[in-house]
């Protein structure tokens, strides 16, 4: 039996009052989701750990069979690692937004919806004025930032510390910054235990140096220049958060040896630094965006192909995450149904016509409702299919009927050890 997960990001929510007092997925009435609830068992599924942030980089590897406890480094080395940055002892790789604020407040996470090659050219900018010696007053060699995709970057800092708090831009629409600014951790005084290292405090100092720096050369960037000109929201600042120490990870293959070999397909280089420390192989997509205009075909494809020669596929898909954070109803709806009948739809076509049978999982990995435009550490509802499972009594996949599945409510790596089990 072969196992493929289907991850729509942030894909539960909340009921929303004007679509009757439903949830997004009880309105969008998914047909593939729906027909997979209908055939297969249900359940819902605890992704965050108690005391970890609800966040991508923590569900998506608890949703894999990981303990967070033992090798959670936050986002930063996980995006180096998809970047294909090699992390030193002595590094801290902590995520970097590029953001829009305006009026002393955050208004969006993402730079206003920023592309890779306009990023590029900013943090090619950034790293001439802040991470390269010019003179004796501007730059230091202990910091460098490093290009990802869209808005998502990497600030690697030689030395830091990863015991300082940090506020992700994404759970802080509308609020004002300066409160949001990092500082050290309070319950670790220091952290000197890595060779000429910073400690929590100076670590803090530094990155909000740098913060403010970034403002100030941001501004007066041609880009946000012209961007201000026709009164579109600018990439004017960067954003720093979720910095650790590289990980200590087995792959899925030493933890689970059903798995000989297996692939992630994601836009989102934080799913790809998971797969790659999970021994998995990335499977790039042309036209893969993370947003709702994301090449769904391109990635049904791609899955449908990796089924021939792996036996475990992860497929990850952010828009319906974007959707959510931009408080956009009609989007993630539209987000939903593209899920659905673009993706899913075509896997399911082919799997029914391979050799081998396939057990297909499908589920968010946190809730990201529209009306709150943040994560929410709440149970995700999930589907289990296989040929020949015995099915339960959940007629449709919603966060309401999935609490009558015949999985109940699992935790953490619960999910991955049922998986696994299908044999």
């Amino acid at each position: 039996m072969k196992h493929i997960i289907i991850l729509g990001d942030g894909m539960a929510d909340h009921k929303v009052a004007s679509l009757g007092n439903q949830t997004l997925l009880q309105y969008a009435h998914p047909e593939y989701m729906n027909r997979l609830a209908r055939e297969g068992r249900c359940g819902r599924l605890i992704t965050v750990p108690e005391g970890f942030p609800p966040g991508s980089e923590v569900a998506n590897t608890a949703i894999l069979g990981y303990d967070l406890n033992k090798v959670y480094e936050g986002r930063g080395p996980l995006e180096a690692a998809s970047i294909g940055y090699e992390m030193a002892d002595d590094d801290m790789a902590i995520r970097c937004n590029i953001i829009t604020l305006d009026d002393g407040k955050i208004i969006t996470h993402n730079g206003g919806n920023l592309e890779t090659n306009d990023a590029k050219v900013l943090i090619d900018f950034l790293n001439m004025k802040l991470a390269t010696p010019i003179n004796q007053r501007e730059g230091c060699e202990r910091v460098k930032f490093i290009t990802g995709i869209q808005y998502r970057h990497l600030l690697v800092i030689k030395g830091g510390s990863k015991y300082i708090e940090c506020a992700p831009p994404h759970d802080h629409p509308g609020e004002p910054w300066r409160p949001l600014l990092v500082k050290a951790s309070s319950n670790v005084e220091n952290d000197r235990s890595r060779k000429d290292g910073l400690t929590p405090q100076q670590t803090a100092d530094l990155i909000n140096t740098l913060i403010l720096r970034s403002q100030e050369l941001l501004a007066q960037h041609p880009y946000n220049l012209a961007k201000a000109a026709r009164g579109e929201r600018q990439a004017n600042s960067i954003w720093p958060w979720s910095g650790g120490y590289r990980p200590e990870m087995q792959t899925l293959m030493q933890q689970y040896p059903q798995i000989k070999k297996g692939a992630v397909i994601s836009a989102v280089d934080l799913i790809q630094g998971i797969g790659r420390y999970a021994g998995l192989r990335i499977i790039k997509v042309p036209g893969a965006t993370g947003l709702a205009n994301t090449n769904y075909e391109g990635k049904a494809q791609a899955a449908i192909e990796a089924l021939k020669t792996d036996d475990f596929v992860f497929v990850h898909v952010e828009a319906t995450d974007e959707a959510g954070h931009d408080g956009d109803i009609e989007l993630k709806l539209k987000a939903i149904g593209y899920l659905d009948q673009r993706l899913i739809k075509p896997i399911l076509e082919a799997i029914g016509q391979m050799d081998e049978p396939v057990c297909v999982a499908i589920l968010p990995d946190h809730p990201t409702p529209v009306e709150m435009r943040i994560h929410v550490n709440e149970p995700v509802p999930f589907i289990i299919w296989h040929p020949g499972i015995q099915p339960d009594d959940v007629l449709q996949y919603d966060e309401e009927s999935c609490v009558g599945g015949s999985y109940g409510l699992l935790r953490l790596n619960e999910f991955m050890n049922e998986l696994m089990k299908i044999e």
